[in-house]
């Protein structure tokens, strides 16, 4: 047990146990996860899940939700499989070791109102590749790129469905236009902030199945207060009942 660790969320009301050494979620995931639970949807896929923390969550907040998981690293689903048997979420959250890129319909038995993923930010050629599997795997286009994962989306969501990501802001511009060439028109988007005073790091962007064309821009979301604290909006998201706000 001294590979891993235990982090807890919500008053300890949720346990996740993931690798000291390997992948680790960052907080792109809490924010991914909280967004994506403002809806209420009935079954949700999430691709790449890692070590579940995004499942995890959104069935923790949402109770009804029925979500599936697919993780192409072995180790990776194990750790997943564990963290969802061990919070007592087998009933509702579904682990598949499986590569996104070979997923189809008939994998999952349920129709999927919406995918989620937080996929890997790095292309393949740029950068140093991290010489641990698992953190090189979750960061750089090595599995799979974006192409392929906006493609399984759109063959696996329900009409009007919902694709929600996060990814860096530098790469605004590719995934816009990648979702649309793959049918799946952007109707959403967020910029993320460390502070205040710099420029964006991430963006949030929903995309609906063969939706219309519309997008709205939503108001930046800022990471810090400048003394280092967490903004209220973020504290919010760690709260075991947040307030929600109103979707747009």
């Amino acid at each position: 047990m001294n590979d891993f660790s235990s982090d807890t969320f919500f008053n300890d009301r949720l346990r996740i146990r993931q690798y000291k050494s390997g992948y680790r979620f960052s907080i792109d995931a809490i924010f991914l996860s909280y967004y994506a639970g403002l809806y209420g949807h009935d079954v949700v896929l999430d691709l790449g899940t890692g070590c579940g923390v995004i499942p995890l969550i959104m069935a923790y907040r949402n109770p009804k939700l029925r979500i599936y998981g697919v993780e192409v690293q072995k180790e990776l689903a194990e750790i997943a499989a564990f963290n969802v048997k061990d919070n007592q979420m087998a009933d509702r959250i579904i682990i598949l070791c499986q590569d996104m890129v070979t997923l189809t319909k008939k994998d999952i038995p349920l129709p999927i109102d919406m995918v989620v993923c937080n996929p890997p930010y790095r292309k393949r050629a740029s950068g140093r590749i991290n010489p641990n599997t698992q953190r090189a795997v979750a960061r750089h286009e090595i599995q799979t790129d974006l192409s392929g994962i906006l493609n399984t989306a759109s063959r696996i969501l329900d009409i009007s469905g919902r694709f929600i990501t996060i990814y860096p802001a530098v790469r605004t511009a590719e995934i816009l236009s990648q979702m649309h060439a793959s049918g799946l028109e952007p109707k959403f988007l967020r910029m993320i902030h460390s502070f205040h005073h710099s420029n964006s790091s991430f963006v949030l962007v929903e995309a609906r199945q063969g939706g219309n064309s519309g997008l709205t821009i939503g108001p930046p979301l800022f990471i810090y207060q400048n003394d280092g604290r967490y903004t209220e909006e973020i504290e919010n998201m760690f709260l075991p009942n947040p307030v929600e706000p109103e979707l747009n």
